[in-house]
């Protein structure tokens, strides 16, 4: 199955594969866009995707972004390592169509397996899914290069094409940005490849703690509530509580609470619970039951549900693979 969402260039409907709403939003009634933007965010504002992303880009000269599944916009526009081809183009509403329209296909074909794809001007751009199990979160995406060196011929087909998008550009200055893209050979193509699906099985494995514990620039209420959700997450918390703990109503609370942070109250403290069972799980001398209790939740059952909705497998398998590592 797939989920379609509605393009905001051209009016039009495209169909991307979204696990996540189907299982997640579905049960919990949430929405699915602002919880994948939501965890993106944190997880490109975290130290450690800022550092690989420091790391990669110096490495390979190449430009690299964390997108949602749920996008509809260029990448690598304005970011370190783009293109100056690209950059150039930009500039023209008919060529970013084309270069949106290729990041969508791209993104479609790499809903399993890191991908790579040639734009119409003949450069590469590669991806791979980001998940969290079954879950797609987004997709690390590189590119903007070349697979082999381009020859006159192929450049004035570019020209050509260029001038049916309606860029008014100097030709010089076009030519040389275009001859000055990065070339990349097959064997590098495919280390970036695997350097990028490395890097996502370890953002997907850190999503949850990263998404838990973001900086953004929170407000002081939302900061003070979350510090008391973790203070308090092993007792019978409500929302009332934590509203009461800030001074709100629980009304404007809920309301403040899912807008910022991007899921409502009881995911929120789902996750956190989710988060510090995965700790005690470490422990072999503690029962399954034992941890459930001690992190908040009411009844096994319930644990065992949620801890798989969140992390697409049971605390028992879970635990299992870490003592195997």
């Amino acid at each position: 199955m797939e989920t379609k969402f509605v393009s905001q260039h051209n009016g039009g409907e495209s169909s991307v594969p979204n696990l996540f709403s189907q299982t997640y939003a579905a049960d919990n009634g949430i929405d699915t866009g602002n919880v994948n933007r939501a965890l993106v965010n944190a997880l490109t504002n975290s130290k450690i995707y800022r550092d690989y992303n420091r790391a990669f880009s110096d490495l390979t000269e190449l430009p690299l972004a964390l997108q949602p599944v749920e996008t509809w916009q260029l990448p690598h526009h304005g970011h370190q390592n783009e293109n100056p081809f690209c950059a150039l183009i930009s500039r023209a509403s008919h060529a970013c169509a084309a270069c949106l329209q290729t990041q969508e296909r791209l993104c479609a074909k790499a809903f399993r397996s890191p991908q790579a794809i040639i734009c119409p001007a003949g450069l590469c751009d590669i991806a791979t899914p980001v998940r969290m199990s079954d879950h797609l979160i987004g997709y690390l995406q590189s590119g903007q290069f070349f697979k082999k060196k381009p020859d006159r011929k192929q450049f004035e087909r570019v020209v050509r094409l260029v001038a049916g998008w309606g860029l008014d550009t100097n030709r010089r200055k076009l030519k040389e940005a275009y001859f000055s893209t990065k070339v990349v050979s097959a064997k590098h193509q495919k280390s970036a490849l695997k350097l990028l699906s490395i890097f996502a099985q370890q953002l997907a494995e850190l999503s949850n703690q990263v998404f838990i514990e973001q900086e953004n620039a929170e407000s002081p209420i939302i900061r003070r509530a979350k510090e008391f959700i973790h203070e308090h997450q092993g007792e019978r918390l409500t929302l009332g509580q934590v509203a009461r703990s800030v001074n709100m109503s629980t009304f404007y609370f809920c309301k403040m609470f899912k807008r910022i942070i991007g899921i409502n109250f009881t995911n929120y403290l789902s996750r956190v619970r989710v988060e510090k069972s995965k700790n005690l799980l470490l422990n072999p001398n503690l029962r399954v039951s034992e941890i459930a209790f001690e992190v908040g939740f009411q009844s096994l059952t319930h644990f065992n549900r949620v801890f798989k909705k969140i992390l697409g497998q049971s605390p028992t398998r879970y635990r299992a693979q870490l003592l195997m590592r």
